[in-house]
């Protein structure tokens, strides 16, 4: 991982394999450059430049020495993904590469190259040799590393099943975190989530062998601007006595997902030193068949007074949720974010590839909007229409 990307050195540029970004428009000029050899190399391998399309340039001695990649035809109605040249990064042979010239995109593709290599390797034995890219001119090696690391680290702990990925493991990863980044962690579990006032993350834990819990960590001045994230860890959800359908069980690994992203983001923001008091807070349970669950009908208190009616129990992340975030409202944080894998309506409405968000903060809706665009990473706003209430 940490060799993905290489700095941008005249060592380093020279050695590198040059990959060239190719559509249609220009394949002619592209030809008109190459002797006549490589040209016909081109030609009879019926390289059209669409989109994705890969052709490995033979050299004198039999390596590559260049690489064509198809960015598919210009188009004014689509806007080209900067990222997908980073495929390339599990498509060719491993050895050292760099973009020339490089693409418009060269932050994103950067990133991509780097994302696009990751794998999850937990339980194998054998891993591949990924290709490395010399960093585009401009592009900070450090920065995409910390990116990436965050994002390796959100895809790890979400891939582990339940069974090595309880509370109890979310809780050591949050640990191991804390200690690496100076970070202070705090954790409330078991019976002492009723005494402190923690009473539905206790319910909905209850019938787990592994221990509910909040994992409350903090990092930074304690006078800087306050920023909050908040994740829900439901670390398995058999859907409780509303139980799930088998198909839809067996993902539910996943679903503490928004625990994972926070994790991720929080490694982020640590890494990059950012001049902020940051705390994460994460309810980690098991969503539990047990002669002790909670069932449908019962009336349970909240952490901010609330009493809650259970209507049915697969609904168990917004109660967890609920005691999380009233301990967090109780700092007023400059921003408050909370991360969750909390209905399957959202995929329904917007697909896997574009999550939704909900504010009632107009300028932090745009500030998202925007930032979302800027990055090639956009969210999309869901409605809190008053007469939801």
């Amino acid at each position: 991982m940490k060799d993905l990307l290489l700095k941008n050195t005249s060592r380093n540029r020279a050695k590198a394999i040059p990959i060239c970004l190719v559509s249609p428009e220009t394949l002619d000029t592209l030809l008109s450059s190459l002797d006549e050899s490589a040209a016909n190399w081109v030609r009879n391998n019926g390289f059209a430049a669409g989109r994705s399309e890969l052709l490995l340039m033979p050299g004198a001695k039999g390596g590559v020495a260049k690489v064509l990649y198809g960015t598919g035809a210009e188009n004014q109605s689509r806007t080209p993904d900067p990222f997908t040249p980073g495929e390339l990064v599990s498509r060719l042979p491993a050895g050292d590469y760099i973009f020339d010239p490089a693409p418009e995109g060269s932050v994103a593709a950067a990133l991509g190259w780097m994302l696009h290599a990751y794998r999850f390797t937990r339980y194998k034995t054998q891993t591949i040799p990924a290709a490395r890219l010399v960093a585009p001119e401009g592009v900070s090696v450090e920065d995409m590393k910390i990116i990436a690391d965050g994002v390796f680290l959100t895809r790890d702990l979400v891939n582990v099943p339940a069974e090595d990925m309880g509370p109890p493991e979310l809780e050591a990863a949050v640990r191991t975190l804390a200690k690496a980044h100076g970070a202070k962690v705090a954790v409330t579990k078991g019976e002492q989530l009723l005494k402190k006032n923690f009473p539905l993350i206790h319910t909905v834990g209850r019938a787990s062998d592994r221990e509910p819990r909040l994992i409350d960590m903090t990092w930074g001045p304690a006078k800087a601007p306050k920023v909050t994230l908040v994740g829900k860890g439901v670390c398995f959800d058999t859907g409780g006595l509303n139980l799930k359908p088998g198909g839809s069980m067996s993902i539910m690994k996943k679903d503490m997902g928004g625990a994972a992203n926070v994790i991720g983001l929080a490694s982020m923001i640590m890494a990059a030193g950012l001049k902020l008091r940051l705390r994460v807070l994460i309810p980690a349970v098991d969503n539990n068949v047990s002669a002790n669950a909670f069932r449908p009908g019962d009336v349970f208190p909240s952490r901010d007074g609330m009493t809650v009616e259970i209507g049915n129990t697969d609904a168990e992340g917004r109660l967890v949720l609920a005691d999380a975030l009233a301990l967090a409202d109780t700092e007023k944080p400059a921003l408050l974010v909370d991360m969750a894998t909390l209905t399957g309506a959202a995929r329904v409405a917007l697909g896997p590839d574009l999550p939704p968000f909900y504010t009632n903060d107009e300028t932090l809706a745009a500030a998202i909007a925007t930032h979302g665009d800027k990055t090639n990473d956009p969210l999309w706003r869901m409605p809190l229409w008053p007469r939801y209430d």
